[in-house]
């Protein structure tokens, strides 16, 4: 089995590199999967080879053996995440740019070798002022109760400040691991509910109380109201129509022409490029690549489906093994110049029209009929000065050239995301919407929205935190199989607010309404 040089290079941790009392030492971490150590055949700095018997692997649990050693009483386990600290005693680096270079042999792979650079950092870039280092403790001990008191006494005598309210919270620090780092406390925001919202999905089908985290007056009571009157009308259908997430790497060639002809190879190379991407994953499947050619450079948009996680990090890493066996390959190899996992194509954290038309995350539309008569009656306005509005209203987002013609589908989504732990700034690609309306042939009123790029998960990620977990599971929509479901959800609840505000902007209710249930002041 090979395994491309960019995908070992994962195994080294990029400014382990050091002087120590004992000599140069740098660190390994199994970023890959579980394997066995057979040997240690070759370590090099700067291509100079050093004696073996002067190299040791400190394995983290106590154990230490010397590269010489190693393998030769059998094969030595090295596990998914763990490290090994390698040091070349007797060996001095000087401060600067250095090269190292691995060769060693893992059972049931062979030989492997790879080179990464890294440095020796002088005096000047050591800060060895404690007074304006964030406090950590090593391992587990970081995500304590305690040691998050110690934070915020540092910053409360950092910045001359209180955090009484920070440091009250019932989710348990060790269980943070993975979600974030320097854990001080938590920030309290609001928690109303809406609803129930009656839903018609293929996924979701019921009743859905809503809980929306926010600090807007009026917002929880405009989508309670849109949500009252849709259920009047019947409640609302949903729909998700696409499902994908991306990567975009780029490739630099010489001209146009080689990026031309690459474009041909990656698709001539479609099975072998989809499972080095798919060998990373359980879930992850490569849809499509999209080629977009400009200058000299071949853009790849990889397409995936990722289950019920967001996926961001599911498709960096399978498109990563996928680039990496597209440049051990010899056409690629000797035509390439230069390449970069993420282009910018994929438009992560941003709004673009590629998403609007292509799809990220889930594409979902709800739609529903409004009754002309609980129109007139709950929201006072009619479907045909309703419709009338929106019609203006196209014009001033087809002017202004944004990318969302309703009037806050964003409020729904940004809410909801901080309530459900989902990655809040995909409130940039999800923000976009598609709104419209009709008069029906029995004077009620159509109204649909569509969201082209709505990034939703409801498993990894942060939906397993405490209350962000509690209200997936107020929704029947933690774990896997529940994302599609979760998005019909959030759809319906974004047309409930995208009728409430219309309704309130139409009928000229909508400052009085702020007024009398937003006012803080």
């Amino acid at each position: 089995m090979q395994i491309p040089e960019l995908i070992l290079r994962q195994l080294y941790t990029l400014g382990s590199l050091e002087n120590t009392d004992t000599g140069v030492q740098f660190s390994l971490k199994n970023r890959l999967t579980d394997v066995e150590l057979a040997g240690l055949s070759k370590v090099a700095i700067d291509g100079e080879a050093a004696d073996l018997s002067a190299v040791t692997l400190s394995f983290g649990d106590g154990g230490t053996t010397t590269a010489q050693a190693l393998g030769q009483e059998g094969n030595v386990p090295f596990a998914l995440r763990q490290i090994v600290d390698v040091t070349i005693h007797d060996t001095m680096l000087e401060v600067g740019r250095h090269e190292v270079e691995l060769g060693f042999e893992a059972a049931g792979l062979g030989e492997l070798t790879f080179s990464v650079q890294d440095a020796i950092k002088g005096e000047e870039a050591v800060d060895n002022d404690p007074s304006h280092k964030i406090p950590r403790a090593s391992g587990e001990d970081d995500y304590s109760p305690k040691q998050a008191a110690v934070r915020r006494s540092f910053a409360e005598q950092f910045a001359g400040s209180k955090l009484d309210h920070v440091g009250h919270f019932s989710v348990d620090p060790t269980t943070l691991r993975g979600n974030i780092e320097h854990f001080t406390g938590v920030a309290q925001i609001p928690l109303g509910l809406a609803g129930p919202l009656n839903v018609h999905g293929e996924h979701a089908n019921g009743e859905y109380i809503i809980p929306l985290a926010t600090t807007e007056g009026t917002l929880v009571a405009s989508y309670n109201r849109g949500m009252q009157v849709i259920n009047l009308s019947g409640g609302v259908k949903s729909t998700v129509s696409d499902d994908r997430m991306q990567r975009a790497p780029v490739f630099v060639f010489d001209s146009a022409r080689e990026a031309r002809d690459f474009r041909g190879w990656v698709h001539t190379n479609w099975e072998p490029i989809a499972a080095a991407a798919e060998a990373t994953s359980s879930v992850a499947k490569l849809l499509e690549i999209d080629t977009y050619l400009a200058n000299k450079f071949a853009f790849l948009r990889f397409n995936y489906s990722t289950g019920d996680a967001a996926g961001q990090n599911m498709v960096g890493r399978a498109t990563f093994a996928a680039c990496s066996w597209i440049l051990e390959q010899d056409w690629p190899k000797n035509n390439v110049r230069h390449f970069y996992l993420e282009s910018n194509f994929a438009t992560d954290k941003k709004a673009s029209m590629v998403n609007i038309m292509r799809t990220r995350g889930k594409r979902v539309t709800a739609e529903a009929i409004i009754k002309r008569e609980v129109l007139e009656q709950r929201m006072r306005v009619t479907p045909e000065n309703l419709h009338y509005h929106a019609q203006i209203a196209n014009v001033g987002a087809f002017m202004s050239g944004a990318n969302n013609n309703g009037c806050h589908s964003p409020n729904l989504v940004t809410a909801l995301f901080i309530a459900t732990g989902q990655d809040v700034a995909n409130v940039s690609e999800s923000s976009a919407a598609i709104v419209f309306t009709e008069l029906t042939n029995d004077g009620d009123l159509y109204m649909s929205i569509t969201i082209p790029s709505l990034i939703v998960a409801t498993y990894g990620g942060g939906t397993g935190i405490g209350t962000q977990r509690e209200c997936l599971e107020l929704l029947g929509c933690f774990g896997r199989d529940k994302a599609k479901k979760f998005a019909e959800i959030v759809a319906g609840a974004a047309l409930a607010g995208e009728l409430s505000l219309a309704a309130a902007i139409s009928s000229n209710d909508w400052v009085s309404s702020h007024e009398k249930f937003g006012r803080n002041r």
